[in-house]
């Protein structure tokens, strides 16, 4: 009898993991999107490139910078801040073939310079609308970037 037990409180163990696991990531986007405008936002740097290399992530919005949040990783931390007055948008694009299945559905993707680094955002076309406003427009007090 022991011989089948010890291999079942290991299984019951490892889902007990698993749970707590799924259960850190849904408490973590909660908190992300609880104080602050957050949409989601796939990120793409080290260009040029043709495919591959997108990362998922939630994207939050403060006054002067963007910050990017990987969605597979308990790290409360941004691994990506973007300076408002550093980040420049380029253009968008519809993505191709070979990017549809690396992005969320119905993504666009917008090309931005970021302090002489080029980088792709997947983005819905309606948070492009959002980011693009967001970024053309300027607090009382925060003069935007010119060139």
């Amino acid at each position: 009898m022991g011989e089948v037990v010890a291999p079942l409180e290991v299984l019951a163990g490892l889902f007990l993991l698993f749970g707590f696991v799924i259960g850190g990531f849904v408490v973590r986007r909660h908190l992300l999107a609880r104080n602050a405008a957050t949409f989601d936002c796939s990120l793409r740097k080290n260009l040029p490139r043709k495919t591959g290399g997108w990362m998922l992530g939630v994207a939050r919005y403060e006054t002067d910078r963007l910050e990017w949040f990987r969605i597979f990783t308990i790290d409360p931390r941004p691994g990506k801040v973007l300076q408002r007055s550093l980040l420049d948008l380029m253009e968008w694009r519809n993505p191709t073939e070979a990017e549809v299945d690396s992005i969320l559905p119905g993504s666009v993707i917008v090309r931005c310079s970021y302090d002489h680094e080029v980088l792709e955002l997947a983005m819905t076309r309606s948070d492009y609308t959002g980011f693009s406003t967001w970024l053309e427009s300027a607090p009382p007090g925060v003069q935007p970037f010119t060139t």
